[in-house]
């Protein structure tokens, strides 16, 4: 199987092994009896790796698992795994992680909820893809994703949203977790809010489902814990380089992401995660209320947007552009948080000193 071989070369391999497996394909036309042989047996092979460990998940009676399947595809052994409201391809084949997951996606679909004014239900499962690697990730990527591939390439350790699906590989577990957590949130509101969210926003949720605890035997999120983005905003602070809030709201992932700067890309996640605690917690919460009915509003599509706008927050089809972006969060910030970013600037920096403290 020449093809599958190449792929772990890494995407600049893609294209000869997209040849060769042509080739491959007319030399197994003249060498049928030998490699059909090979290939049936490293079928059942496959197969008897999968039901080994599709045995042991039925076998731990995970409650929010429904079924577990052989997931064929070009990579190797894989598992189908079906939950109340998501299926999960996987290649990472390991115990631990296969059985945390159903339990982990399932708790954070209820979290996703919570945020909204009433609780919606899926009536299509969701989907997401887990690879055992990076070189999986990229090659998916490079045949999923198309023209935005490069863009995602620039991830360096993690996972993303696109067209409906979240595509992740293993980078360690609770990582990993992290990571779906993350996503999920992209997935969970692109499907269920009338309006897309802007990324300060958007990002910034999302990051309040990246740490977690166990209590009493479930998963709890826990955003005020998460260290990652915590230690980031330390060293963001101090540098010095706090991006002002009338440039938080207005910037993308995109933008930064293409910039290739790590510190920039540190300090738009870890702003915008301290930016939507600080409209949650900040002063015991008193700008919670209208941070809910931004929400809200968003859920419910009642943003007063101009008509080129909501055409591009109500239509998925169309990019959200970097111009959208920039009005829109900008202008949604001013019209419920505050208009005088000055006077927020000075909270919100003190906020991001107490909690980094």
């Amino acid at each position: 199987m020449v093809y599958r071989k190449l792929i772990f070369f890494g995407r600049n391999a893609v294209k000869y092994s997209i040849i060769l497996f042509l080739s491959g394909i007319l030399c197994l036309i003249g060498c049928k009896s030998v490699e059909s042989t090979d290939g049936d047996a490293r079928s059942k092979n496959i197969a008897a790796y999968n039901n080994i460990f599709a045995d042991y998940m039925y076998k731990q009676n995970l409650p929010d698992l429904e079924s577990v399947q052989r997931w064929q595809n070009i990579y190797g052994p894989g598992l189908k795994i079906t939950t109340a409201h998501y299926e999960i391809f996987s290649t990472l084949m390991d115990r631990y992680m296969l059985c945390r997951i159903p339990e982990f996606m399932e708790s954070a679909y209820h979290v996703y909820n919570s945020q909204l004014p009433e609780k919606v239900e899926t009536s299509v499962k969701f989907t997401i893809y887990l690879f055992a690697n990076r070189t999986q990730w990229e090659h998916f990527t490079w045949t999923f994703a198309g023209d935005q591939a490069e863009i995602f390439y620039k991830i360096k350790a993690g996972a993303y949203y696109h067209n409906g699906s979240c595509i992740a590989y293993d980078i360690g577990a609770e990582r990993t977790l992290s990571a779906l957590g993350h996503e999920g949130w992209h997935q969970f509101s692109s499907r269920h809010f009338q309006y897309r969210l802007p990324s300060w926003l958007d990002e910034g949720v999302a990051m309040l489902f990246e740490t977690y605890d166990y209590q009493d035997g479930a998963i709890m999120f826990a955003p005020t814990k998460n260290s990652y983005r915590l230690d980031s905003l330390k060293k963001t602070l101090a540098s010095g380089r706090m991006l002002p809030l009338d440039e938080l709201t207005a910037i993308n992932p995109g933008q930064v992401l293409a910039t290739d700067q790590a510190d920039s890309v540190a300090a738009f996640y870890s702003q915008s995660y301290a930016l939507v605690r600080f409209l949650r917690e900040y002063d015991q919460g008193r700008r919670r209320a209208i941070y809910n009915q931004l929400l809200a509003d968003g859920f419910r599509g009642n943003w007063p947007l101009d008509n080129v706008s909501r055409e591009i927050a109500v239509n998925r089809n169309l990019p959200r552009t970097i111009l959208w972006n920039h009005i829109v969060g900008t202008q949604l910030f001013q019209q419920y948080i505050h208009d005088d970013f000055e006077l927020i600037e000075k909270e919100y920096l003190d906020f991001c000193m107490q909690i980094t403290q």
